[in-house]
């Protein structure tokens, strides 16, 4: 994996990664980071080459300049979106396959929100696993007067979060939401002074970073399992999740606990 990778003009999905911790962002400024076709494209080629890496421990997602994302770009939409074709290709393909890829990262995916997630960009936040949020964030889908509904497929993931009675809210009305209301209703995980959301969601990537990256990638695994799937855990599976007590990881953090010192984790 390159240092930098990215897509330009216009926008662009940069990459960069320190250590165990990789950071994604979504770039286009001058329209509040809004997605074009290339850019949810770009999104998920990047989410797919980073499923490929054995090493990785967690995936920061944020946006550039003050804001997180404010959906799809509508400048767009007569190119794009002006057929029902169209319209399915960029829905089942562009915006479907981008939250896919993220889903399916088996590392845990943290959003820094600050400014506008809109749209596609609450989208984008509620496929990852936590939502770190500045005070000064507003959440939202106002697409209420544009004349098309939340895509099925899409509502599926914010459902997923929000349930129905927020789901409901949040599209019926097309209210933007602040940061500690977003909060209070579930749809962060922590909301802190804009001044401190890097710190928060850094602190947290390093905290998953330290943490045995074999067990990490089992309880992702085991969330999703719990949230995805109404059927009863199987004997098989509850069976397969004690295979953690075969790696070395765990030996090292039982070893660690009892001389009180530091584990480094390998992911074997």
């Amino acid at each position: 994996m390159n240092e930098e990778q990215g897509l330009r003009a216009p926008g662009r999905i940069g990459l960069s990664q320190s250590g165990f911790i990789a950071t994604v962002t979504i770039e286009n400024p001058g329209r509040r980071n809004a997605l074009t076709v290339a850019m949810w494209e770009a999104l998920q080629a990047v989410f797919a080459d980073l499923r490929q890496s054995e090493t990785l421990r967690c995936v920061v997602l944020r946006g550039a300049a003050g804001n997180f994302a404010a959906g799809a770009d509508i400048s767009e939409f007569e190119q794009v979106r002006a057929t029902r074709e169209q319209v399915t290709e960029f829905h089942e393909q562009c915006v479907s396959g981008a939250l896919r890829a993220i889903h399916d990262l088996p590392v845990p995916v943290i959003a820094l929100i600050e400014g506008a997630c809109a749209g596609g960009g609450l989208e984008i936040a509620s496929v990852c696993d936590l939502r770190i949020a500045g005070r000064g964030a507003r959440l939202g889908i106002p697409i209420r007067l544009l004349g098309f509904p939340l895509a099925l497929g899409e509502m599926e993931w914010l459902y997923r979060l929000a349930g129905p009675a927020l789901t409901a809210e949040l599209l019926f009305e097309g209210r933007m939401l602040d940061a500690q209301t977003a909060w209070a209703k579930g749809l962060l995980t922590d909301v802190v002074d804009d001044a401190d959301v890097e710190r928060r969601v850094q602190a947290t990537a390093d905290a998953i970073a330290q943490s045995a990256p074999l067990a990490v990638r089992a309880l992702k695994r085991q969330l999703r399992r719990l949230m995805e799937d109404p059927s009863p855990v199987t004997r098989e599976e509850r069976l397969a999740s004690y295979a953690f007590a075969d790696t070395q990881d765990y030996r090292t953090g039982l070893r660690a606990f009892r001389e009180k010192t530091r584990p480094e984790f390998i992911g074997r």
